[in-house]
């Protein structure tokens, strides 16, 4: 188990719990009641820390090393699953998986970022940050799911798009705007799930839907704490602050409406009991689809763009009659020239 810094209490009942158990063993002792008290001690405390955790803590949290992604999701939750490949255009990005699944009989097409289980597979699938044409195959699957009118679910778990040269020159920012224009315009429902880091466009290339979920210890923002410091204070020792100020937990996206619910997590994480977390995962899938397949197409893409165009705070500034001189009034030519 790799425990993080704010879990160090429990790393120590685990390190007496795993003594006794050994002590149980090779003495051939009895110590039943000593190790059921010890983990009811456990299952307190775990209670204590996670239930006062910052938002620093929780994007740790989201970054934890045995937290489950994309294909254990689709492995624990599907019958079967048959992966597509490729853009068409250029190449595959292995950042971004997708394809056919069978979720109890129904037949989905899923999209989601894969970050790797390992440094070896981490380096293959780029850490989760995806190329252009991984949101391009990304669009590819959901116009095959759109013309069989299959449903979309997308499970976001990025540090970001990436930010190379050559990503950019293949036209990155077009692939993100690209996708956000053609999914919110899909005939099919598309649900979204922030399983772990939701950063900027990276995330939000697959993540517009009608239905916006996080789970419980995730994150979802414009920039990450670090890159946050490391603007504001020129320094990435105040990411602690940074995550604070950005409100980007789960809690703060729901009050401010970015999100349609927040998706409990077992008590220490998903990474704590995966299984568990899947079930609960299915779960809400299955309901969500059900709901929007009630709505008629043309309502669900009008209340899809509705939402997304609701967003954000804005307030009109009145325009005031003065008497100050125009800026073009002793240059008309330079008035005819900008209307031009």
């Amino acid at each position: 188990m790799v425990f993080l810094e704010f879990e160090k209490p429990l790393e120590k009942l685990y390190e007496q719990l795993d003594k006794i158990k050994q002590v149980g063993e090779e003495g051939e002792l009895d110590m039943e009641p000593m190790i059921k008290e010890l983990e009811a001690k456990i299952r307190n405390t775990r209670k204590e820390i996670y239930a006062n955790l910052t938002g620093w803590e929780k994007v740790q949290l989201s970054r934890h090393p045995e937290r489950p992604y994309t294909l254990y999701y689709v492995q624990q939750m599907c019958k079967k699953f048959v992966e597509l490949h490729g853009d068409r255009q250029f190449k595959d990005d292995k950042a971004i998986v997708g394809g056919l699944a069978n979720l109890d009989g129904q037949t989905i097409v899923v999209i989601g970022h894969q970050k790797g289980i390992n440094t070896k597979m981490r380096q293959y699938r780029n850490f989760g940050m995806a190329n252009p044409e991984g949101y391009r195959k990304a669009l590819r699957l959901m116009k095959l799911a759109e013309r069989f009118n299959f449903p979309v679910v997308t499970l976001i778990d990025t540090p970001g798009a990436y930010p190379g040269i050559e990503a950019e020159e293949r036209g990155q920012a077009e692939a993100i705007a690209r996708n956000m224009f053609e999914m919110a315009q899909l005939r099919v429902p598309v649900i979204c799930f922030i399983i772990g880091e939701g950063a900027s466009g990276g995330a939000i290339g697959i993540g517009l839907g009608d239905r916006v979920y996080m789970l419980e210890y995730t994150w979802y923002s414009v920039i990450s704490p670090e890159s946050c410091s490391s603007i504001l204070w020129r320094s990435w020792d105040f990411k602690e602050q940074a995550a604070e100020a950005l409100k980007l937990t789960a809690d703060h996206m729901f009050d401010f409406g970015l999100i349609d619910g927040i998706i409990k997590e077992p008590v220490g994480g998903a990474h704590s009991a995966p299984e568990e977390m899947a079930k609960i995962l299915k779960r809400q899938i299955k309901k969500a689809i059900a709901e929007l397949q009630e709505i008629p197409v043309e309502e669900r893409i009008t209340q899809r763009i509705n939402k997304y165009a609701a967003m954000g705070v804005y307030d009109r500034v009145p325009l005031e009659v003065t008497n100050e001189k125009s800026i073009f009034e002793d240059d008309p030519e330079s008035e005819e020239d900008l209307s031009n």
